[in-house]
């Protein structure tokens, strides 16, 4: 019998995690994995350049709440290969493991091109063939494959495809979406692609304040007869030009979307030119990116100083300062400075700087008003893709009934998303493993003793 032949297109964790399931099955099937960069992986050790998060040490029901309402749909993916599954498959290819203070989950080493290296070792020991500079251009009449390679156009027959194609982001290393359109005009269920994992623009200083700054009185006409200009976004030139690319450290956001959703989470994140950007705030970005859709902005709570009561900061300010500056108390009685004590003047203003009680209120739930998501291509990671309901248990497309040869999805492609912290790979890795299952599943052949 000739060997079912099927096609992983993309080379990043999870479309070789669906080769590797797929070569376990050893001659019954021929693997070939397509990508249309020179490498693989290339995301996957970008990811690495800081410190590879393979993936998170919480206990399984506070890890899949990292996944929001698309928990449900992976749960039985990750309950298959999640945290656990995923450091001995590690330990397995060589690379040890370790718990950081945090919680998050390293290679010893911190890198991800020896785990890349030595996991491409085996696929290639196993018979997985690798297509490099092949872009997927989607199905001729007939069914094959297209390609556009350095030779000209080729075409592939498969008996099956595994899509592992990435979301929105980081085009440059490969992930652009291209293939979004490629499945809508077959008729799969896709939804938008959207950034996750994102920076925002804030919202520039309100037009009555311009003016009050000496900035354009025909603007602020504009307004008063009913003709707002569209808002803008960005520090203004003072605080960008000193503090952009400066973090914020230890500090707390707070958010509730008008549907009542909340986010609490001490941590840090960064100023950019217009706006913010950091970890604290790719956290929250699927409620902030959703309350803009909804509502056109969307404002969060900033605590400059989480570790002091209200009380306490209260007793601070209103402490005599004698012939001090304000900012020479605040540094001296709350070790309140640099980018933290400027955000204080770029938000409040004169008048509430001057009231003791103002200022002690703004220290602690400071308002910061974003109005505008940063570009899919600058994200981590994105949201949206193709739809669960399109999709059987084994990731199979069912909707439309009518792909042939069939094909499964898996990695950021699906429409979910998760914030960083290990989330990401996890959830990308145990979708590649269910495809590869599922294809071999579909054609009755055994899966691997071990996965």
């Amino acid at each position: 019998m000739k060997p079912l032949r099927v096609a992983v297109i993309g080379g990043g964790p999870a479309g070789l995690m669906a080769a590797e399931m797929l070569a376990s099955a050893g001659p019954a099937v021929s693997v070939q994995l397509f990508d249309a960069m020179p490498s693989v992986g290339r995301k996957f050790l970008l990811a690495g350049r800081g410190g590879l998060n393979l993936t998170h040490s919480e206990p399984p029901e506070v890890f899949m709440r990292r996944y929001g309402a698309h928990g449900a749909a992976l749960e039985p993916l990750i309950a298959a290969f999640g945290p656990a599954e995923l450091r001995a498959w590690a330990e397995a290819l060589g690379i040890e493991t370790f718990v950081g203070s945090s919680g998050l989950v390293f290679p010893r080493d911190m890198k991800a091109a020896p785990l890349l290296r030595a996991w491409l070792h085996c696929l290639r020991n196993a018979g997985v063939q690798f297509s490099m500079r092949h872009r997927w251009l989607g199905w001729t009449e007939g069914g094959a494959l297209k390609f556009s390679t350095p030779a000209g156009e080729a075409l592939v027959q498969a008996d099956a495809v595994v899509l592992a194609l990435g979301g929105g982001s980081w085009k440059r290393l490969g992930s652009d979406g291209a293939w979004v359109p490629l499945l809508a005009e077959r008729g799969v269920p896709v939804a938008p692609l959207q950034p996750s994992n994102c920076g925002f623009d804030v919202l520039a200083r309100p037009a009555a304040e311009a003016v009050e700054h000496g900035e354009s009185r025909r603007e602020f006409l504009k307004e008063l007869i009913g003709q707002s200009p569209m808002p803008q976004a960005g520090w203004t030139g003072h605080f960008s030009s000193r503090f952009a690319g400066q973090p914020f450290k230890s500090v707390a956001i707070h958010f509730t979307d008008s549907q009542g959703r909340s986010f609490s989470r001490k941590g840090e994140f960064v100023a950019t030119a217009t706006g913010v950007e950091g970890s604290l705030i790719y956290a929250a970005s699927s409620l902030l990116r959703g309350e803009i859709a909804a509502h056109g902005s969307a404002t969060f709570l900033l605590d400059l100083l989480p570790d002091k009561t209200p009380e306490q900061v209260l007793v601070e300010v209103r402490h005599p300062r004698g012939s001090r500056s304000l900012s020479s108390h605040l540094k001296s009685r709350l070790n309140l400075d640099g980018i933290k004590a400027a955000m204080l003047y770029e938000v409040l203003g004169k008048d509430a700087i001057a009231d003791p009680v103002k200022l002690a209120a703004g220290i602690k739930a400071l308002p910061v008003c974003v109005i505008a998501v940063r570009p899919i291509d600058e994200a981590i990671s994105s949201a949206g893709g193709v739809k669960f309901d399109a999709l059987d248990a084994h990731l199979h497309i069912t909707v439309p009934a009518t792909l042939a040869p069939p094909v499964f999805c898996a990695g950021e492609m699906l429409d979910w998303e998760a914030p960083t912290g290990g989330y990401l790979l996890t959830a990308c890795f145990a979708s590649g493993r269910a495809a590869g299952l599922g294809v071999l599943s579909h054609f009755g052949q055994p899966a691997p003793q071990q996965g």
